[in-house]
């Protein structure tokens, strides 16, 4: 089961960390992310491209022009 609360205010979060800890409850935090969602998401997509072997190398001994024949 996922639940999912948005506390307004820091007291707020430290009252509902220390219900959940007080009743040995395991829980994670997610900092909201200062980038934006539509760029996370473009590095993700690069990062799994990669990950999956589709990238392009560059020969060191050529211009980065001739590499792209």
């Amino acid at each position: 089961m996922t639940i999912i609360a948005h506390p307004k205010n820091k007291k707020q979060e430290a009252a509902i960390e220390a219900v959940l800890k007080a009743l040995d409850i395991s829980f994670q935090k997610e900092e909201e992310s200062p980038y934006n969602p539509e760029f996370v998401v473009k590095i993700k997509q690069s990062l799994a491209e990669v990950k999956n072997g589709n990238y392009i190398t560059l020969d060191p001994n050529k211009s980065i022009w001739e590499n792209l024949e």
